[in-house]
């Protein structure tokens, strides 16, 4: 059998050195059949704040899929990539919630609130299946139970190309699982360092800027020098440990702003209006908006 492409349209555009744009979006199936043919290269279906709901996480999955999309583009996987934000804070060392996501063929989870170096790790952890001590890429360790029956036919696999595929990038180069931590505190900022120099397999760090704002004292105050200054430092340590940094609010306002400082995982406002994620895409690919 034909070797598979790329399946997580979200890793595609980062591996390549590229932006990825993305949004939250909640888990209803009009929002998933809106963004079919939507200008973005994945989804966050949110469950931090609107709540936890496997159903509506399934049945939005499924109406993000458009055969004749799927048909014509000579891939398995749906045009806009699906992954979750689950509402467990970091410190809960939740693992179950991102193990039901990936079950129901989500390709990645965002973790919100993480703070420290083992918090980062059990969010890695939780999106791997066990390995022997003695096998290439053990740690972190991982701890997802083992029923990907929904997860191989949503993603148009066999099972055993599903195994070969179901690990964290960038950690092993052919991984299709995309974890996602937010830095939302002042802890998180300080244990930054470490949690990217001792956990490997971290895809992307995403900037939580209204929890930080709150802590910081300027609620919602996004350019206010005090919390600009803190982002500032995120972009910074993620740049040393070359890992990728997200920006939660990139508007046609910012985007250039924001792309030059170096932020590449790019979180665009929602429909019905794509004005923000085409002014954004524009600047990424010439530097100019059109």
């Amino acid at each position: 059998m034909a070797e598979l492409p790329r399946l997580n349209g979200i890793i595609g555009a980062l591996e390549s050195g590229g932006h990825a744009f993305v949004l939250f979006a909640p888990m209803e199936a009009e929002a998933a059949i809106s963004l079919q043919g939507a200008p973005y290269d994945g989804v966050v279906f949110e469950g931090e704040h609107r709540g936890w709901d496997v159903r509506a996480l399934r049945d939005s999955l499924q109406y993000l899929l458009n055969r004749r999309q799927i048909a014509t583009s000579g891939s398995v996987a749906p045009a806009v990539t699906p992954t979750a934000r689950i509402p467990a804070n970091g410190a809960e060392m939740n693992q179950f919630l991102a193990k039901q996501a990936l079950d129901l063929g989500c390709y990645g989870i965002v973790f919100p609130h993480v703070s420290t170096v083992a918090e980062a790790y059990n969010a890695v952890a939780a999106c791997r299946y066990q390995r022997l001590k003695d096998k290439p890429l053990y740690e972190p360790a991982g701890v997802r139970g083992d029923g990907p029956t929904q997860a191989v036919r949503y993603w148009g696999v066999t099972q055993q190309e599903y195994y070969s595929r179901a690990d964290v990038w960038p950690l092993a180069a052919q991984g299709e699982i995309l974890v996602v931590i937010q830095i939302e505190d002042t802890a998180g900022i300080s244990n930054l360092p470490d949690m990217l120099k001792e956990v490997p397999g971290i895809g992307a760090v995403l900037i939580g800027e209204g929890d930080l704002s709150q802590e910081l004292g300027y609620p919602r105050q996004y350019e206010h020098h005090a919390v600009r200054h803190a982002m500032a430092e995120i972009v910074s340590i993620c740049k040393a440990h070359d890992v990728v940094v997200g920006h939660p609010h990139a508007t046609a306002k910012n985007a250039e702003r924001v792309i030059a400082e170096g932020y590449r995982y790019l979180m665009c406002a929602a429909p019905p209006s794509f004005a923000d994620v085409e002014a954004a895409r524009a600047l990424a690919v010439d530097g100019s908006p059109r």
